[in-house]
């Protein structure tokens, strides 16, 4: 009876140590888990960081010069310069929508 309690009580041990391996705190299966995590972050860090140096180097061009100042006020706001003429062209397909008589 000892020997048959001796074994059962260490294959109790031994089936609770297998749980906490695989799937207890810090197991196998959250390991892995925290791998995809840590490997989706590192992407997206280095996507963000990209596009902060892109913006950065937007702002390091507003701070440096006018030339990239008049571009941006030249897309965005539609500036003109005193002495030219704006003309405005309309794309055929979009007045499409119009009933002609």
């Amino acid at each position: 009876m000892n020997r048959r309690a001796a074994v059962l009580i260490l294959s109790v041990m031994l089936a609770g140590l297998q749980y906490r391996f695989w799937m207890g705190d810090g197991g196998v299966y959250e390991t892995g888990r925290q791998r995809v995590a840590v490997e989706s972050r590192i992407a997206d860090n280095a996507r963000l960081q990209l596009r902060n140096a892109a913006l950065q180097a937007e702002v390091d061009d507003l701070r440096a010069g006018g030339a990239a100042i008049e571009t941006h006020a030249r897309k965005s706001l539609g500036m003109v310069k005193r002495d030219e003429t704006f003309f405005l062209v309309v794309n055929a397909t979009a007045g499409s929508d119009v009933a002609t008589p």
